[in-house]
C-alpha cells in the first residue's frame, strides 16, 4: 500500500513539472492561476485600503511609467511565445506607499508595490527598473504558486514519513521526524533563493528589454549591501543569496541579459534558454 501511495505521488508531480522561460528552470507547480489570482487581487486591494499611498507625485509617476515600460515588455515577450492565456491573466497595477521601509514586492498575477524607503536604493530610473523588473520576474515566474506547491509537497512529505514509521517505536519516529523537519526545511530555503537568483536574472532581461540599463542592477545591491549590517546570518540559512553573491551573479549575467534581449527585440519571438 505504502510503495502505492509513493508511486502515485511521484507520477503526480512529475505530471506537474513545468519549464520557467528564459532561464530554462524546471519547476513543479500545481497551484492554478484560477486559485490563486481572485485572492491575490482581493489582498492587494486590502493592503491599499489600510496603508498610506505616498503623495510624492515625482516618485509615484516613476514607479507607475516604470512598471508599465516593463510589464509591456514582460507582456509583449509572452504573447510572442504562446503564453496569451498567462497574459490575459495579469491585472497589472503599481504603487508606492509611504512607509520608511526598504521593501518592494509583486503579488502572483502583477500587483506591485514599492516602499518610499528604498527610493534612496534604487536612487535613479534604472535602479527602479532594475528592482521593478526582479519583483515582476517573481509573477512572470510564479514563484508564489511554486512555494504554495512546496508547502502542499513537505505536508506530503511529512505524511509519507509518519506512514513509514507507523510501525517503528516512538523515539525511532521522533528522530525521523526530526530529521524530515530540517531537511525540509533547508530544501524550501535553497529554493527560495534559487527564486531569488532567477528573479534577478529575468529582471535583467526584462529592464533591458524595456529600454533601461542593466548596469545600474548590480549597482543596487552595492547601495543595498552597504545599508546592511555585518555579522549576517550565514547563506545556507537565508532565504535570499547574499549581498555579495548577487552583485557578483549581476555582473557576470549581464551580458547574456543584453543578448537575450536584444534577440527578442530583433526577431520577437525567440524563447531563450540556458
Amino acid at each position: 500500500m505504502k510503495k502505492i501511495i509513493i508511486l502515485v505521488l511521484v507520477v503526480f508531480l512529475f505530471s506537474e513539472c513545468s519549464t520557467v522561460p528564459i532561464t530554462g528552470r524546471k519547476r513543479v507547480n500545481f497551484v492554478s492561476d484560477a486559485k490563486v489570482l481572485p485572492t491575490s487581487f482581493a489582498q492587494y486591494k486590502g493592503f491599499l485600503e489600510e496603508n498610506k499611498l505616498s503623495t510624492n507625485i515625482e516618485m509615484t509617476n516613476q514607479i507607475k511609467n516604470i512598471g508599465k515600460n516593463i510589464s509591456a515588455a514582460v507582456d509583449r515577450f509572452m504573447r510572442a511565445n504562446d503564453m496569451q492565456t498567462e497574459a490575459d491573466a495579469y491585472q497589472w497595477e503599481f504603487n508606492l506607499i509611504d512607509d520608511k521601509t526598504v521593501n518592494a514586492w509583486c503579488m502572483p498575477g502583477g500587483k506591485v508595490v514599492f516602499y518610499t524607503g528604498i527610493m534612496p536604493i534604487c536612487a535613479n530610473e534604472n535602479g527602479i527598473a532594475a528592482v521593478m523588473g526582479h519583483e515582476v520576474a517573481h509573477a512572470f515566474a510564479k514563484h508564489g504558486q511554486e512555494r504554495m506547491s512546496q508547502g502542499r509537497m513537505q505536508q506530503i512529505g511529512g505524511l509519507a514519513v509518519a506512514l513509514g514509521t507507523s510501525g517503528e517505536t516512538t523515539q525511532t519516529q521522533e528522530i525521523w521526524n526530526a530529521a524530515f523537519g530540517v531537511t525540509s526545511g533547508l530544501g524550501v530555503l535553497k529554493f527560495s533563493r534559487v527564486h531569488e537568483q532567477e528573479a534577478d536574472r529575468l529582471g535583467l532581461v526584462f529592464m533591458i528589454m524595456a529600454g533601461y540599463d542593466g548596469t545600474e542592477a548590480s549597482e543596487v545591491w552595492v547601495r543595498m549591501s552597504q545599508l546592511s549590517k555585518s555579522g549576517s546570518q550565514p547563506q545556507i540559512l537565508s532565504t535570499h543569496p547574499s549581498n555579495e553573491s548577487r552583485i557578483q551573479d549581476l555582473k557576470t549575467y549581464l551580458p547574456t541579459a543584453r543578448k537575450y534581449a536584444a534577440t527578442f527585440n530583433t526577431k520577437g519571438n525567440m524563447q531563450m534558454k540556458n
